[in-house]
């Protein structure tokens, strides 16, 4: 079975609060991060916490959890402490079939 992870974003310390989330300096470039993420396919689903927490998760197939985290890592909101991340190695146990073709 191929590997997969969640990397869970969190505010860092430089995030400005009371700032809306896609308002914060530089959240562009995170966003950019996950599209290419999504177009290299290596991002599986991903978004915004909904509570007021915030924050948000992406689950990705990266070949190891080295590679997420050095993915992780690389992100230019984790890298100008925007966010954080937390990456975590995760077995799909259960899913609806409708996302089997997604997370296959």
């Amino acid at each position: 079975m191929a590997p997969y992870q969640t990397v869970q974003h969190q505010p860092g310390p430089s995030w400005r609060p009371g700032v809306a989330f896609r308002e914060q300096p530089g959240v562009e470039r995170h966003f950019a991060t996950m599209r290419g993420w999504l177009e290299d396919g290596v991002l599986l689903v991903g978004g915004p916490y909904l509570d007021e927490g915030g924050g948000g998760m992406v689950i990705t197939r990266y070949p190891t959890l080295e590679a997420a985290v050095t993915a992780a890592n690389a992100d230019p909101a984790v890298q100008a402490s925007l966010l954080t991340a937390l990456v975590r190695p995760w077995h799909p146990a259960m899913w609806q079939s409708a996302l089997d073709a997604a997370m296959g």
